[in-house]
Order: structure tokens, then sequence, then C-alpha cells
């Protein structure tokens, strides 16, 4: 498959928010494709793209007032901005002058590998004058015409580089680089210096543990922290946008209810390559096969939910259990249950889950394609078809 005929579902997106901002900042981890996105948004505009990361760049910018007045008819790409965080308030500045000039939207498009810093200094300096979306890896409704191009997906990940590899040894090779360069270059510009192999030993307990309950000091005794320091290390995978944090539904105020979250590798070819897996037929036969699609369809249908869905997983002391809750824009609850098995059966813990929550829709996402009723209002579907269905119900 063509890199280059795969059309990003975000690209109308972002072409809408630059109608609508000033400035337009697009989040995501790196190798995600951000720059290739941000360069098909703009193709057809005037435009200069500048990478933070190159020394000449940012050379260009050693009097960023000037450089932006030269270039005030065009839309500026400023990417891995988090590499020079005092711009941040040069760009208020230029905006708040262009709003007084008439000139009031699509002014910069802003990329960035998601960090602490990035996030708090925009926040701070452009508040009002910025809007916000996150790009992840290639989805099932991106990529897949066929169940042999979402398992593909699946064991590979959604990261371009990996999904798109001449073959599964490639593919693997690249995640492992991928993650390599993460915790030796990656991690240590952008967040605390942390020992490389603290790092990845951290992150590969995750994997190990992916979907199960937060535990921080069962992960803190077997690397040898504080739970304290552990958390932190939470705190650092989920602000780049590597692993997810799933709250419980705590609404029911009758229930004994679970309290700690759920935690995600977001990207399911990370989780397998962090495992040393390297291929499908060694997924198939791993432990972990079960939970992995579990978050693989959990990060699909949030990638296609509008942005103010909120999400949670639900689950009582007395077992009923729901995997994923939608909360959509429009305050309609959609539960979700995910069975990597093709002939999906209902437990009773969903059945209670459903009674609990009262939701307009319940559905069971299986590895197969076809829809069919599982009883009380119940339905089984594929992933890609309750994606288009959460697409279609904005």
């Amino acid at each position: 498959m063509d890199k280059s005929m795969i059309k990003r579902r975000l690209e109308n997106e972002i072409e809408s928010l630059l109608m609508r901002h000033p400035a337009v900042a697009l989040l995501g981890p790196r190798q995600v494709g951000k720059t290739t996105l941000a360069l098909a948004v703009v193709a057809t505009r005037t435009s200069t793209y500048l990478d933070l990361e190159t020394p000449s760049d940012r050379a260009k910018l050693a009097e960023p007032e000037s450089y932006f007045a030269a270039h005030a008819d065009e839309l500026l790409i400023l990417d891995e901005i988090q590499r020079v965080p005092e711009l941040f308030s040069v760009l208020r500045g230029v905006i708040d002058r262009d709003r007084r000039e008439g000139r009031g939207t699509g002014r910069f498009l802003i990329l960035g590998s998601a960090s602490r810093d990035l996030l708090r200094q925009s926040s701070e300096s452009l508040a009002g004058r910025i809007a916000y979306t996150e790009l992840g890896g290639f989805d099932a409704l991106e990529v897949t015409d066929t169940r042999e191009e979402r398992e593909r997906l699946f064991v590979r990940g959604g990261f371009p580089g990996s999904f798109l590899a001449d073959s599964d040894a490639a593919s693997f090779e690249w995640r492992q680089s991928f993650i390599r360069t993460y915790l030796e270059r990656d991690m240590p510009l952008l967040g605390p210096r942390i020992p490389t192999e603290t790092l990845r030993r951290f992150w590969t307990m995750l994997a190990h543990a992916q979907g199960g309950l937060w535990n921080s000091s069962k992960i803190a005794a077997s690397i040898g922290v504080s739970g304290q320091t552990t958390a932190r290390y939470l705190d650092f995978f989920v602000d780049m946008l590597l692993v997810r944090c799933l709250a419980p539904w705590v609404s029911n105020a009758g229930k004994r209810l679970v309290r700690s979250p759920k935690v995600y590798v977001r990207d399911s070819g990370v989780v397998h390559a962090l495992l040393g897996i390297a291929d499908r037929e060694a997924l198939l036969g791993h432990p972990v096969v079960g939970a992995s699609w579990e978050g693989f369809v959990i990060e699909t249908l949030l990638s296609v939910a509008p942005s103010s869905t909120e999400a949670y997983f639900y689950r009582t002391a007395a077992g009923a259990e729901a995997d994923l809750v939608l909360v959509l824009p429009d305050k309609r609850t959609w539960v979700v249950e995910i069975k990597r098995a093709d002939a999906p059966k209902v437990g009773r813990g969903f059945h209670v889950a459903c009674a609990d929550i009262n939701p307009e829709r319940a559905f069971v996402v299986y590895s197969g394609e076809e829809s069919f009723p599982l009883g009380g209002n119940i339905e089984a579907v594929g992933v890609s078809t309750l994606a288009q269905r959460i697409v279609d119900a904005k």
C-alpha cells in the first residue's frame, strides 16, 4: 500500500480549524505522520515549513518577529516547536497584532511531539488563540478494506513506517528502532532524566499488563523505585501520547466500583515489539493477544470519535464489567464489550453492566465482519463497523 494514497481523516478537520483559528496545534508521537499530513493540508496555499530540530531553521528565527512579519501572508508550519518554547510568547504577540489588523485566522500550524512543556507553554501563552487536535497512527477506517488488512494493522500497529513496511520482519525492525530511539534520544530531550534501561523495563511491564488496572506499588517493587516515582513515569508516557489511562465510570453511587484506571500502551504494534512478538503467528499463541486486541479496538474507536467524547470503563466489585463506555457529545451513552473470538458470547457481567448504566446502545466488538443480535438489545459488530457508526453519529 502506497503511503501517499492514504488520506488521513484529520486533513479536512485541520483545514476547517485553520479557517476558524489563528493557530492550530497538531500533536502526536514522533513518526506518526504529522509532517506528511501538514504538508498535504498546505499543498494548495502559500506556506513555509520550518523544522525546529535543525540548526539552520532555528537560526532563521533568531529574530522571530521580523521573520514572521516578512512572511505575513503565508501559513507558517513550525515543526517540533517544543524545542524552542520561547516562541510561544512571540506567537501570542504576533497573533494579537494580526487580529487588530484584521488578519485573524490560519497563520500558524504548530506540530509537536506531545510533552508537558509543549502543552504548558501553549496553554499559558496562547489561551483563546489556538485549537488542538491529535494525530494517532493509521486506524481501521483509513487503511482496511479486508479482514487481512485489519489483521495486519493489529499486528504491526498504526505507525506508517511499521504498517507500510515491505515485510513483517522489516516492520518489527522498524518498531524496535522506534522504541530504542524514543528511549535513547527523545525521552531524555522531552522529559525527566531517567535511566534508559529503567524506562524500557517500565514500558515493557505496561505491555505485559496491557489493559490491566494500574497498580503502582506492584510495578514499583519490580523496578526498584517508589510508587510515586512510577506514577510520574506513567504521567510522562501519557503526556507523550504513548500510553492511555482509561478512567473508571463512577457515576453509580450505589455500587462498589473499581476506581483505579486501566492502562494501555496505545499502539498495538509497539505492544508486540516490546514483548518480542514479531508476527501474527507468534501473537496468536501469546497470552497478551486478547488484551492487545482490546487496546487496539479502544484506540480505533476513540480515534474516530468526536474530540469531546468521554471514554471510561466500568467494573464493580461484584463482577459487572464493560470494557468501554462512550459518552458522545450529545450525552448518548454507548457501552462496548471487546472479544477476540470469532463467535462472541456475552457474559453475565456485561448484562449487569448494561442494566447498571442503561446505555442507548450496547455492542460486542469481535474479530469477525458480520453484525448480528446477541439478545438483550446487544449487537455483535466488527471493529470497522462500529467505528463507522461512531463517525455517522457525529
